[in-house]
């Protein structure tokens, strides 16, 4: 029997890779109304997500670049959606 192992997506960028992963973890959700990212703050999640930039970073990227790809998408979200009205996020 021919054992596939699953491999993550080819991503186009440094940028996209780090957020697949930090989706893949939990770390980040995408809002279902707007499609706005959005940080969870869940602390396991994102430590998840720096061990993978460490241990299998993209083809060609080093481990630290693929970590501060990481920490540049978490710097660059917000916990709630900018165009939810109060509490409307809180859906998801």
């Amino acid at each position: 029997m021919l054992m596939i192992s699953e491999r993550r997506p080819t991503t186009r960028t440094l940028r996209g890779w780090a957020i697949h992963v930090l989706q893949e973890v939990g770390a980040i959700r995408e809002c279902e109304e707007h499609g706005w990212m959005l940080d969870r703050a869940d602390p396991h999640a994102r430590e998840r997500a720096f061990d993978i930039a460490r241990r299998d970073p993209p083809a060609g990227v080093s481990p630290q670049a693929a970590e501060a790809a990481v920490c540049e998408v978490l710097d660059s979200i917000g916990d709630t959606c900018p165009e939810c009205s109060p509490g409307e996020e809180d859906r998801g």
